[in-house]
């Protein structure tokens, strides 16, 4: 004998559950998936996503037309008046040295500025949130209070120390030249991304149940063994989730790259290269939408890869059980 389930049986609180009570397990995560789900929400979503894609389109049309049509008329002109070339593109492709060599310095300054600071902030966001010790709530928020310093003020001081090192009276504590070339950039990156990656982290490796890390301890493994075991493992959707922006970031960086970076152009990044092909006073902006959609589709493959990681970051915290 079956019996059929009441009208709106979704909504019925589970055996035992007050109203007004938090919710956890299932039934937190099934209400999250309700709110997410709603015509409301989707309809909300499909309009956001609308209005974000509209100035896209717009700039990918004018990418195929000619610099004079571009100028004159606009891209929804394209439809009526359709002006077809490819010249734009073959252009930003092959001419002047082309944008195969910039892809390449971009990835080479990317990946290990994405990465570096990654394994740095996991380690030091385990430590900070299970190993205590006296000060570990002070080097914490200290951290968190370096996200305050603003980038450009750092930039000149931290070009001494590269190229002088760093003296205490006449005593020299770190020679200069010692970081030089690309590891100028990976350094930095480095050093601008750690306080919001660590208090990222943190607060995700924080959250993890204590359960598993006692249960490791009883084992008898060390605090290598449970952050590499352990914690790496579960604090995978907070880190890609950050990975994905601090790949944009850094793929993006022109003021970084142009400061510490060579000033010849065969270790110049993407950016430098679209800023070249504009031109000093803007004179060829028609070699701009190109160039801008050559240059996001390496981070929209990153997006791609890594997006249900990123999903599970954002939900990571808000639920429980």
């Amino acid at each position: 004998m079956t019996t059929t389930p009441p009208p709106n049986a979704d909504l019925v609180e589970p055996p035992g559950q007050q109203h007004g009570e938090p919710l956890h397990g299932a039934a937190a995560r099934q209400a999250v998936r309700r709110t997410f789900s709603s015509p409301i929400a989707s309809a909300a979503v499909v309009l956001i996503a609308v209005l974000w894609t509209i100035p896209t389109f717009g700039l990918f049309i004018n990418s195929f037309r000619s610099k004079e049509d571009a100028a004159s008329t606009g891209w929804w002109h394209f439809f009526s008046h359709p002006s077809f070339s490819l010249d734009n593109y073959h252009y930003v492709l092959f001419n002047e040295g082309g944008t195969i060599l910039p892809l390449v310095n971009s990835l080479a300054i990317t990946i290990p500025a994405t990465i570096i600071p990654i394994f740095i902030a996991s380690m030091a966001a385990y430590v900070l949130a299970w190993v205590r010790f006296r000060g570990s709530d002070a080097i914490f928020f200290t951290i968190f209070a370096l996200q305050i310093v603003p980038l450009q003020m750092a930039l000149v001081p931290l070009q001494r120390f590269y190229n002088f090192g760093a003296h205490v009276g006449s005593l020299q504590i770190f020679p200069g030249k010692v970081v030089t070339g690309l590891s100028q950039i990976w350094v930095s990156h480095t050093m601008f991304s750690l306080p919001l990656a660590v208090f990222l982290l943190h607060n995700f490796i924080a959250q993890l149940p204590e359960s598993l890390i006692e249960a490791a301890r009883v084992d008898g493994a060390s605090h290598m063994r449970i952050y590499r075991s352990v914690v790496l493992p579960l604090a995978g959707p907070a880190i890609a989730s950050f990975a994905i922006f601090q790949f944009i970031w850094v793929w993006n960086d022109l003021l970084v790259a142009l400061v510490f970076g060579r000033g010849d152009a065969s270790s110049q990044p993407i950016t430098a290269r679209s800023q070249q092909l504009v031109g000093s006073f803007g004179a060829h902006p028609q070699y701009l939408a190109p160039m801008g959609f050559i240059t996001i589709v390496i981070p929209l493959l990153v997006f791609l890869a890594l997006q249900r990681f990123f999903v599970r970051g954002l939900l990571a915290g808000s639920v429980k059980g």
